[in-house]
């Protein structure tokens, strides 16, 4: 079985795979006959970063998501809809049902419930499920999970901070190369990926922004677009079951 809930993504005993990543981690599926498929959030994440690890290996990742309201379901991308309707027709939002706040036009800080950290459950999915991907427990990774009005395509700001030396024409180069990865970078109006004109309805992992951070040692910035539903959930259950016929069975 391909998990596509959160229930066994901790697991010792269950792989957490994004088949870009670590297709090899499908052999342990025998253990329990289950994978985990990741959070949707971690899955564009992990896309993005694994060339980096591979190349510079990594020392921080910081990440601030801005997430569709799609990811919340149905009723969430009728709220937004509802909502944006009655605003523009002079009426007010009336009272959210999905959001704990209005969301049209508008950004939410918040997404799940809070743990006892202060962040969110969904901000430490992030945390918890990249390490294990990248097979790196000690990672430190720090999110921000945002809901903003989007139907489609979830957004991230991502700072990493790698072990070597990359700077950020290699990394461009190493994620040109990068299986699933689309890079779309040019240093002028248009020329980076959105949710809307680039991510919704196909099933790349788009990354684009990419620039040296002066801010600290080896440091990296870039934005990484994806549609939520499509690479986020039923396209990468899909690859981790293809990779399991083909490699496993």
């Amino acid at each position: 079985m391909i998990d596509n809930s959160s229930r066994w993504r901790y697991d010792d005993e269950v792989p957490l795979v994004v088949p870009e990543v670590n297709p090899g981690a499908i052999a342990g599926w025998r253990a329990k006959r289950i994978i985990a498929n990741p959070n949707c959030s971690t899955i564009q994440l992990v896309v993005a970063l694994k060339p980096l690890a591979d190349a510079a290996g990594l020392r921080h990742v910081g990440v601030a998501t801005y997430q569709a309201v799609s990811g919340a379901g149905r009723a969430a991308v009728n709220e937004l809809a509802g909502q944006t309707a009655s605003l523009l027709n002079g009426q007010g939002a009336g009272e959210p049902e999905a959001f704990p706040v209005q969301i049209a036009f508008n950004a939410i800080p918040h997404i799940d419930a809070f743990e006892e950290n202060g962040f969110t459950r969904e901000e430490m999915k992030i945390t918890r499920e990249t390490r294990k991907i990248l097979d790196l427990p000690d990672l430190p990774v720090a999110a921000t999970a945002v809901r903003i009005p989007v139907f489609f395509g979830h957004s991230e700001v991502v700072s990493v901070q790698t072990e070597r030396p990359l700077g950020a024409e290699r990394a461009r180069e190493l994620l040109a190369l990068a299986p699933g990865v689309v890079v779309v970078d040019a240093r002028g109006p248009g020329g980076y990926p959105t949710p809307v004109g680039h991510a919704a309805s196909n099933d790349g992992v788009f990354v684009g922004r990419l620039r040296d951070d002066p801010s600290r040692e080896n440091g990296l910035l870039m934005w990484v677009v994806a549609d939520n539903v499509r690479k986020g959930a039923a396209l990468n259950a899909v690859q981790i079951a293809e990779t399991l016929v083909k490699s496993h069975l």
